[in-house]
């Protein structure tokens, strides 16, 4: 799956660059993020109504390679900041992605709730998980991207601007990552 996205990625680099108008720039990342703002491939997230600032340290990060995924690394490689800046305010207003229609098991799920809680997720991404500013909406993600990452967090294999998200996860067993994840993308 990874080289199949790699070479994706390396195909439509010259399409991104060549184009026009941000609808025809933005189609390479649609290909993977999906053309609904909710990605429909395995561990890869969905952009949809992400927080601009957010998207802008992010795409910046895998430009400079502080971020690395060999297919991002080269999409953002040739973006100026002016794409980058036009890229995030794209992606902002895309929909955001719709709760899974499996309603989820009730047990689980308040687990996954309480974990939220416990751990103050609340606070920094909102009582909604939209996320505000550089802190990413997680609400509805896929629920295996939110698994890999939160675990990424734990290992410290993931960082973030700060130690803010090792410290919480480093609490958290894999149990819990299994049902914070779950939770999360099932958020009502």
């Amino acid at each position: 799956m990874r080289k199949t996205l790699a070479v994706l990625a390396f195909a439509l680099i010259g399409t991104s660059v060549s184009a026009q108008t941000i609808e025809q720039r933005i189609v390479p990342c649609l290909a993977c993020h999906g053309e609904n703002g909710q990605s429909q491939i395995e561990n890869t997230p969905s952009l949809g109504g992400q927080q601009a600032p957010y998207a802008l340290i992010q795409l910046f990060m895998f430009r400079e390679k502080l971020r690395v995924f060999g297919p991002m690394n080269e999409m953002a490689k040739p973006l100026t900041d002016d794409d980058l800046r036009l890229f995030s305010d794209f992606i902002a207003k895309m929909p955001k992605p719709a709760a899974t229609a499996d309603a989820g098991d009730p047990a689980r799920l308040q687990r996954g709730q309480a974990l939220v809680q416990h751990h103050r997720c609340d606070t920094c991404h909102n009582p909604d998980l939209s996320g505000k500013e550089n802190v990413p909406r997680i609400a509805n993600q896929r629920e295996d991207y939110l698994a890999k990452t939160l675990a990424e967090y734990k290992d410290n294999s993931r960082h973030g601007y700060d130690g803010s998200m090792a410290d919480v996860m480093g609490q958290v067993t894999p149990e819990q990552i299994t049902d914070l994840a779950y939770f999360i993308a099932r958020v009502r």
